[in-house]
């Protein structure tokens, strides 16, 4: 959730000062794009988020206080809940073995975070959304990390607001319909997010080569089909997220005033025209300035730390976000790709980053630009129906048509993912490894979402009632994430009633 702030209250004058010095920011860093030189190695990032889960029912455990501790490594943070964990890994490249060590490292992370865990009656589960949160769960606010910074992120979307939070998603029966005097729901929300560093001249087009993939790329990586007791999206995540978080009262949105959480709304030209957007579209939720926050004004290398506009950046979550890092001596561009569901396993998780870095080489270097024969609207309706159906969703794609998802991943997206990371320089070993445990999911249609929805179906089938079935299937995928195999073979037990 960023960096930690040292208020929690704010005064007017406070607010109009940083409104100022944020333009001002903005005018700064528009000169410093067209001046300043980038680190460019194309080097990615990953982050991970996880749930704590009971290691008796899989109800959330609120322990990540005592595990953190008990780690005490920097590596390893809180989230907003107190049932999440979070690890940041190393940088690394795309090319030679480096995917195939990210899943190593991934493993390795999991792994001790939760030889820790048990050691306190918990496990850590890798998943979008933990099956067997309830409305409960939310009914205090025990389920917060401690941190000034998620207090006031809290206190300032619900006054922006000025009423509760409500989610609305269709799903089974009459979907879910609930109302929360707080933002809790957004911590059931744990991502894989992938970052990609970018040259300031290439930015604008691997940002629209990421919006335009993003309906593919959740489809094939979906895995939050439960939430509080109801089947609903096949990535539920996406309009959690965008409810829990949108600061707006009814009639604001029927205004067309923009949610803070979104997909965008036009293909841009530069990474300036994002920051851009922030500044002119969104109020400041946590206005401290720099002052306040007793941070320099330039880093060792001279280069702008731009408090005030980092800071509202992080406060408006596009699915992909541009990162400006003023870094130590020289500065580097970041795109951050949040789209991506936590799990199942690391081997699914590097598969999933292998085909975001793969494809988005190949789309940027593309003589004629996926997003120029697509239309913004028809990514964003790609995006909505993929999040909703998974690989089942049909979809309108340039030059193919109307296709299911999974077709059109098997048949050429995983394919171009594939020959990017051939030209990354990706060994010959970790192309074949992850393109053909993508072509598998793809194939059988068989992602996190699709198995977790088959476990609790045939677990029902068999007499469980549903809380039980969630109970079970978390359990059961807890155990699969152990062997360490790819979701797509992970077995469904049999339908046969007890």
């Amino acid at each position: 959730m960023g960096r930690e702030v040292g208020s929690t209250e704010f005064t007017r004058s406070q607010r109009t000062f940083y409104r100022r010095v944020l333009r001002r920011n903005l005018d700064v860093f528009e000169s410093f794009l067209d001046s300043a030189e980038f680190i460019d190695e194309g080097t990615v990032g990953v982050e991970l988020e996880m749930n704590l889960a009971d290691a008796e029912d899989f109800s959330p455990a609120l322990l990540a206080d005592t595990v953190l501790e008990e780690l005490g490594d920097e590596d390893f943070v809180h989230e907003v809940g107190r049932f999440n964990v979070e690890t940041n890994l190393p940088v690394t490249h795309p090319g030679g073995p480096g995917l195939r060590e990210l899943e190593e490292a991934l493993s390795a992370r999991i792994e001790r975070a939760d030889r820790t865990a048990t050691a306190h009656g918990a496990r850590i589960v890798p998943i979008g959304h933990l099956p067997t949160i309830t409305e409960d769960l939310f009914a205090d606010d025990s389920w917060r990390a401690p941190g000034a910074r998620y207090e006031v992120l809290e206190a300032s979307v619900m006054e922006a607001r000025g009423e509760e939070i409500q989610l609305r998603i269709e799903g089974e029966g009459k979907g879910l319909d609930a109302t929360f005097d707080s933002v809790g729901p957004e911590a059931a929300c744990t991502s894989l997010q992938l970052h990609l560093q970018i040259p300031p001249e290439d930015f604008a087009d691997a940002w629209n080569a990421a919006q335009a993939v993003a309906g593919p790329q959740v489809a094939l990586a979906a895995n939050s089909p439960f939430l509080m007791g109801k089947r609903l999206w096949h990535e539920t995540r996406i309009p959690v997220f965008m409810q829990s978080m949108d600061t707006r009262p009814p009639e604001y949105a029927d205004q067309g005033v923009r949610p803070r959480v979104w997909f965008g709304e036009r293909w841009i030209t530069s990474m300036f025209d994002l920051f851009e957007e922030n500044v002119r579209l969104f109020p400041a939720l946590i206005p401290e300035s720099r002052d306040m926050a007793d941070e320099p004004l330039l880093t060792e290398g001279s280069s702008p730390r731009l408090h005030e506009l980092m800071l509202h950046n992080s406060t408006v979550w596009r699915w992909n976000r541009p990162i400006y890092d003023p870094g130590t001596d020289v500065p580097h561009l970041r795109l951050e790709n949040r789209i991506l569901p936590a799990g199942p396993t690391a081997a699914d998780m590097a598969a999933n980053a292998a085909f975001f870095y793969g494809l988005m080489h190949a789309l940027v270097h593309e003589r004629r630009p996926l997003w120029s024969r697509m239309g913004f609207e028809q990514a964003d309706e790609t995006f909505q129906q993929c999040a909703r159906w998974g690989l089942e969703a049909r979809v309108r794609w340039p030059k193919v048509g109307r296709v299911r998802v999974a077709d059109l991943l098997q048949e050429h997206l995983i394919p171009q993912a594939m020959d990017g990371l051939r030209d990354l320089g990706a060994d010959g070993d970790v192309v074949d490894h992850y393109g053909e445990l993508l072509a598998a999911r793809a194939r059988t249609g068989r992602n996190g979402a699709r198995w977790q929805i088959d476990t609790v179906t045939s677990l029902e089938v068999r007499g469980a009632s549903r809380p039980e079935a969630l109970s079970e299937m978390t359990r059961l995928y807890r155990k699969a994430v152990e062997t360490g195999e790819p979701v797509h073979a992970w077995p469904v037990p049999a339908r046969q009633r007890t």
